[in-house]
């Protein structure tokens, strides 16, 4: 007869086995956010669960229990699985060998071959030393209402070489909450471990601004670190611009719209404004296609949203458990966040030069920016096969273009468990090599 220990490892290593789903199957629009959250949590974690199902199985053995083998050695299995296929991708060179010729890791600077992963997936990031952070720095003042635009500015650690490359990062927000310096220190400790300096951009969002007020936002960031190069140690034709999903969209539409009139704002029309590439994390290239990807022509509810449905509040243990951040971040904002009907004052359908005006596939041309596109293959937020559009558009053009899928992955995969997730492993490994090449001469 199982004993209570027996069956509580039993329950822990079916319920190991059970969230291994999450980790192998793509969601279904529309959905939650709890669902979203979980489904990254779990392949973010997937390393940890994968030694908790070998634990349960040898633990079986022990109790001669063939239940929990099988159980803890079946989830093990699957969480191996998901492992081995986001990192077996990452570590082909070929996306890179493709976009900028065979010797392309020579082209890299010696300094930065030693100072990048080695590997595609290490299994506890490298804790690299405290960078210097300068938080609240204000790049640019809204005229109309004195507004001020803030970014934090993360320099490389005493002793380490300066690249002499910029990185210009837009967090995440669709488009209406979120705020820089959220989830994302682990990432710019790493960039500013290999000399580079961060410039993390708080722009303004919906529906205190427009798409485009965002854009002109970024714009200006731009110019403003321009006019400050000399001030950071960067040179002025080494600044990338990137984001991660609404950050990336701007990235891709203010790198691929220097030179257009009507997007730059009337005060930069004679500023250069040119970045050297765009890093573009789970970005939106066809808004058009972010719409339907996203069933908004059949619900009226983000996937995003913090709301009930049912009282229109926010749940209390969310606010609870947010605290200060909670109106930082935006989520005591009366809006939906993603939804672009609010934004673009229609649908596709209705409105398709407005979807058109702020899709940055709109835009490609020969001289756009080298493109970094790191997607996942089962983006519930950000439609995949747009963002292979955009990179076979790019690649017509002549422009270098790396798009690079992990498999099994969702929205936001770099944000949740950095330090042990394969995936945003993955993806600090392609962002190393990628700016490199953009340091080279």
């Amino acid at each position: 007869m199982m004993t209570f220990l027996e069956g509580l490892i039993l329950l822990l290593a079916v319920i190991n086995l059970l969230l291994a789903r999450f980790a192998l199957l793509p969601l279904r629009q529309p959905t939650t956010i709890y669902i979203w959250v979980v489904k990254v949590a779990v392949c973010g974690l997937s390393p940890i669960l994968f030694l908790c199902g070998a634990l349960f199985a040898i633990t079986g053995g022990m109790f001669d229990s063939p239940l929990i083998v099988v159980a803890g050695s079946s989830g093990s299995l699957l969480y191996a699985m998901h492992m081995w296929r986001v990192i077996r991708k990452t570590s082909s060179g070929k996306d890179f060998e493709t976009a900028f010729g065979k010797q392309w890791k020579e082209r890299i600077p010696a300094n930065l071959q030693s100072a990048v992963l080695a590997r595609p997936y290490e299994f506890v990031l490298p804790k690299p030393p405290e960078a210097n952070l300068t938080k609240d720095v204000c790049f640019y003042t809204i005229p109309e209402n004195d507004r001020h635009l803030l970014c934090d500015i993360w320099e490389p650690p005493a002793g380490i070489t300066r690249s002499g490359l910029a990185f210009i990062y837009l967090h995440g927000s669709a488009w209406a909450v979120l705020d820089k310096d959220y989830g994302t220190r682990t990432f710019f400790r790493h960039l500013a471990a290999q000399g580079h300096v961060v410039m993390d951009v708080a722009y303004r969002l919906f529906p205190e601004t427009d798409f485009m007020g965002m854009l002109h936002d970024t714009k200006h960031a731009i110019a403003w670190l321009k006019t400050q190069a000399a001030v950071y140690g960067v040179h002025p034709d080494r600044i990338v611009a990137g984001g991660g999903s609404a950050g990336a969209h701007l990235a891709l539409l203010a790198g691929y719209t220097v030179n257009n009139g009507p997007l730059t704002p009337s005060d930069l029309h004679q500023t250069d404004l040119s970045v050297r590439g765009i890093v573009s994390l789970y970005g939106q290239s066809d808004l058009a296609a972010t719409y339907y990807h996203t069933c908004q022509d059949k619900v009226k509810y983000s996937a995003l949203a913090k709301k009930k449905k049912t009282t229109g509040a926010p749940p209390s243990w969310f606010e609870k458990k947010m605290g200060a951040a909670f109106h930082r971040l935006g989520f005591d904002k009366d809006v939906e966040p993603g939804m672009l009907e609010p934004m673009l004052g229609g649908s596709p359908q209705q409105k398709p030069e407005a979807y058109a005006l702020y899709s940055p596939v709109t835009y490609v041309h020969k001289d756009c920016p080298a493109t970094l596109i790191l997607h996942g293959e089962h983006d519930i937020l950000a439609p995949t096969d747009a963002m292979v559009e955009l990179e076979a558009k790019l690649r017509g053009a002549g422009v270098p273009v790396v798009m690079h899928t992990f498999p099994q992955t969702d929205h936001a995969f770099d944000l949740i468990f950095p330090a042990i997730s394969p995936s945003a492993h993955g993806a600090y490994y392609m962002v190393d090599r990628f700016l490199g090449l953009m340091c080279s001469a």
